[in-house]
């Protein structure tokens, strides 16, 4: 058995980048961090930390920070089940369409301190599969070895546009030739939303130029601004679109994205709380699984 102590530094260092910032959070001085780290990777016989700017973690470091995660996790869980009060940390991976739509009132719901990566649904089963990760919001069915996959339900994506923009860019339609010059937005290198989407409309793959823009309101602004076009969860422009602020390009040719929420089976007992609170808020806004 590890020193709690030592796992609770370990933690604190990765997380925070730095040994003063760890020893801040734990009340303690920078030397005893260094320390317990140090005893900590003498017991190992393998050095945890990369002693640079920020801190991080080498392979050993990076698994004993999650085995560190999950202990604090099953301890306050215990604590919770003997009637004493117990504030646990979880570091999660949500997509930032779920966090701006509809997640941040679940996670409110619970008594957890919360350290939130933020990850298109697409890709962050890596961060399960890395360790980074206790549970993830994820577009990927297939549960993660040692991961549970609770369904929430289906985020739709409107094609969206200004009407300028339309009138400007698609004059005749939204042709291979008016789509492959008409800015886009993409959230990032990793969002593949929009090129799927042209895909299906037009039969073959597309390159417009683009504009990079890791916001989710920014995406909705870019598109009623008339920087560019992009898809849009429904939840966000559903008024604007009944206005008139902006239009759907496509209006039958909505992209519906799956989203489940994959927890690591050892801690998915003491995070439950969490589950329940992120299944009811995604059915008050997500679409039924089909």
């Amino acid at each position: 058995m590890y020193d709690p102590a030592q796992l609770s530094a370990l933690e604190a260092v990765l997380r925070l980048g730095a040994f003063e910032a760890a020893a801040a959070e734990l009340n303690v001085t920078p030397s005893a961090i260094s320390q317990r780290i140090r005893s900590l990777e003498d017991r190992v016989g393998a050095p945890l930390v990369l002693r640079q700017s920020p801190a991080s973690a080498t392979e050993t470091g990076a698994r004993l920070a999650r085995h560190a995660r999950e202990c604090a996790l099953l301890d306050a869980a215990l604590a919770r089940d003997l009637g004493r009060a117990s504030q646990a940390r979880v570091r999660i991976a949500l997509n930032a369409d779920s966090l701006d739509t509809w997640a941040i009132p679940a996670l409110a719901r619970t008594d957890f301190l919360y350290d939130i990566a933020i990850e298109d649904e697409s890709v962050s089963d890596r961060r399960l599969r890395d360790g980074d990760v206790t549970a993830a919001i994820t577009s990927r069915v297939q549960p993660v070895q040692g991961c549970d996959a609770v369904p929430l339900g289906v985020m739709r994506y409107i094609a969206t546009c200004s009407p300028a923009f339309r009138d400007k860019h698609f004059p005749e339609g939204l042709t291979e030739d008016t789509l492959s010059k008409a800015p886009m937005v993409d959230y990032s290198g990793k969002d593949v939303l929009q090129r799927r989407w042209l895909a299906d409309l037009n039969g073959r793959p597309l390159s417009p130029p683009t504009h990079h823009l890791p916001s989710t309101h920014g995406f909705v602004e870019a598109a009623r601004c008339g920087l560019g076009w992009g898809l849009n969860p429904l939840p966000l422009v559903a008024d604007l679109l009944e206005s008139g602020d902006l239009i759907a390009m496509a209006p039958d040719l909505p992209r519906d994205v799956p989203l489940y929420w994959q927890v690591r089976s050892i801690t998915a007992p003491a995070i439950r709380p969490l589950t329940r609170a992120l299944r009811r808020a995604a059915a008050d806004v997500l679409l039924p699984m089909p």
